[in-house]
């Protein structure tokens, strides 16, 4: 069954055009990940998958369970069961940490019990009446993000550049965070859960593997593939000498 079904998806900013023609499916239990330079459109894609307001779908459709969530709100799409994990979230004055968890565990039903669990897991116990982002470092933000996701429990999980200025230290925990989301421990048959992650450096695939690799260039989708043969390109050819070796072989690749 379907998680995601992009189909022809056009995507404008501002009245620019920034995605064009992408066409994704992604099934349930499947974890893909989007690579592609900057500028490329994956946090856009990202944004508009989410419903956030300032991307307007221009043409295409976003299928969710079968169900056409292309105009739905922001909320309503959570509601559902997506999820994400922003690479730059907003510092929020005056919103203690432990009430966005409470929040998220709302939602899902989860229990107070819950959010000291995942919070000691995410090693932020201490952390949790402080207000949200406000003076966290860089990997402070990335479990803070994560943390809201395991208690939110979505069925479909984004995650912007999780790797992004996560030190050493912090890596691991982030990495198995998104184990934990992505129930990659289980056997491919066990799997509900599916999810989208960008990464520009690859580092988070030491941590979570992944099922596809997809490189979007020049806001469209070139290549479909095994995502550590893409990456290994990547670094060997560039995304322009890979994609131009990907498309030699598979012409139609970017219809997948």
């Amino acid at each position: 069954m379907d998680a995601l079904r992009v189909v022809n998806l056009g995507v404008k900013v501002g009245g620019r055009k920034i995605l064009q023609n992408i066409n994704l499916y992604i099934q349930q239990g499947q974890t893909y990940v989007l690579f592609g330079p900057n500028g490329s459109g994956k946090s856009s894609l990202l944004s508009a998958l989410i419903g956030h307001p300032s991307y307007n779908i221009y043409d295409g459709r976003i299928m969710f369970k079968g169900m056409d969530i292309t105009t739905l709100p922001t909320d309503e799409r959570v509601r559902m069961g997506m999820g994400i994990a922003f690479q730059n979230p907003p510092k929020v004055s005056g919103v203690k940490l432990i009430d966005i968890l409470r929040h998220c565990a709302r939602i899902s039903g989860q229990s107070e019990e819950k959010i000291q669990e995942y919070a000691e897991m995410m090693k932020m116990a201490d952390m949790l009446n402080r207000n949200v982002n406000s003076g966290f470092s860089g990997g402070e933000v990335k479990r803070s993000e994560l943390l809201q996701l395991l208690l939110l429990n979505p069925d479909f999980i984004m995650l912007d550049e999780p790797d992004s200025g996560v030190d050493l230290d912090n890596i691991s925990i982030v990495g198995d965070a998104i184990r934990k989301l992505l129930e990659r421990d289980r056997s491919a048959e066990e799997r509900q859960k599916s999810g989208l992650l960008i990464t520009h450096t690859g580092h988070i695939l030491k941590y979570v593997d992944a099922d596809y690799g997809v490189i979007l260039y020049k806001g469209r989708i070139a290549c479909i593939g095994n995502p550590y043969d893409i990456l290994e390109h990547i670094e060997e050819y560039g995304y322009e000498g890979c994609v131009e070796k990907c498309l030699r072989r598979f012409p139609n690749s970017n219809q997948k």
